[in-house]
């Protein structure tokens, strides 16, 4: 939950700047510290399912890959908005690799992700790179299958149990309609790589291997994935307003979370727990962010949405235009 600000153009903005300085020092150590271990991860899920030790312990493994994995999608976001490395080439270079590894093509999910930068909180913009958020009114007015598809959607079993493999293993396989033509060739060079891996692997150590390897990695980093961008932006207090009353500082501010997580967390997770600074300056490179958050008095004024609270988040379904909250579908009753 952020406080909220009705200031619209605070002095202190331009102070951001400073911020986004990109270091290719930094960035080379963090594709170090983040890849080798994920990759190691693997070699070690490889020889414990091939040498016939207990499954228990590739899934325990897989965890810990997984928390790689999502680390390793921080470094791709990075890339997406050019903020990983000072050189564009670098970041479109890593930004494929990376995404490869991630099962997500670099050009296709920038263009989404730049959108969703774009509307974040605009009623009337809803609907590319968010999640299905429908306000009360329309819920209301929605026929009963458009009711029971919504229900679906938000329904935490089909969010965060099914939406990882969805995404990753199906929706990240096609461009959007309208796409330019670079990001069919991302979609495309990202599924022949993939193609390559897979078959490659399903020949060295057998399909059944790595699919009991590469399936519990997808699921639990794509779950933590898909909660962290849910709660950034789905929680107690955010922001919603119709076009003419929308304002990108306030977006950000109001309407991206502080997520103040365990030191292992956030280091996991790139520091994007400070989502409240990405929306403002998406050219902020996640090695950045806290210090930022640390060095401007003005930031320390939102108030951060700790783990434990951030669980409320899970029966918040739909935007109450009259009371500026976000309610359950209990609360219509």
């Amino acid at each position: 939950m952020t406080a909220k600000t009705t200031v619209a153009t605070p002095s202190w903005l331009s102070e951001l700047s400073y911020y986004s300085k990109s270091h290719t020092g930094k960035a080379l150590w963090q594709l170090t510290n983040t890849v080798i271990p994920y990759l190691a991860l693997w070699a070690g899920m490889i020889y414990l399912t091939t040498n016939g030790y207990s499954y228990w312990f590739t899934l325990v493994l897989s965890l810990a890959a997984a928390g790689f994995m999502v680390r390793t999608f921080i470094l791709f976001h990075d890339c997406c908005h050019g903020s990983l490395f000072p050189s564009r080439k670098a970041n479109t270079i890593v930004g494929y690799l990376t995404g490869i590894l991630t099962f997500t093509p670099f050009e296709e999910w920038r263009r989404l992700h730049n959108v969703h930068h774009a509307t974040s909180g605009n009623l009337e913009r809803r609907g590319t790179g968010d999640i299905w958020t429908m306000t009360v009114k329309e819920y209301r007015a929605a026929g009963k299958g458009k009711r029971f598809a919504y229900r679906m959607v938000r329904n935490p079993v089909i969010l965060f149990g099914l939406g990882p493999i969805f995404l990753f293993l199906y929706s990240n396989r096609f461009a959007h309609k309208g796409a330019k033509w670079e990001e069919w060739r991302s979609v495309v060079l990202t599924n022949l790589a993939l193609a390559i891996i897979v078959l490659s692997l399903g020949w060295l150590i057998g399909f059944k291997t790595y699919l009991s390897i590469q399936i519990p990695v997808l699921f639990f980093g794509g779950l933590i994935g898909i909660w962290l961008f849910y709660v950034q932006h789905q929680y107690e207090g955010t922001y919603w307003a119709r076009n003419e009353e929308w304002n990108l500082v306030q977006s950000a501010l109001n309407g991206s979370s502080f997520y103040k997580l365990p030191k292992v967390f956030q280091w996991l997770t790139g520091n994007i727990g400070f989502h409240h600074i990405h929306h403002l300056r998406p050219r902020i490179p996640n090695y950045n962010l806290e210090k930022c958050n640390t060095s401007i008095p003005a930031l320390q004024n939102i108030k951060p949405l700790t783990l434990k609270r951030s669980l409320r988040s899970i029966n918040l379904h739909l935007w109450d235009e009259d009371k500026q909250k976000m309610v359950s579908f209990r609360s219509l009753k």
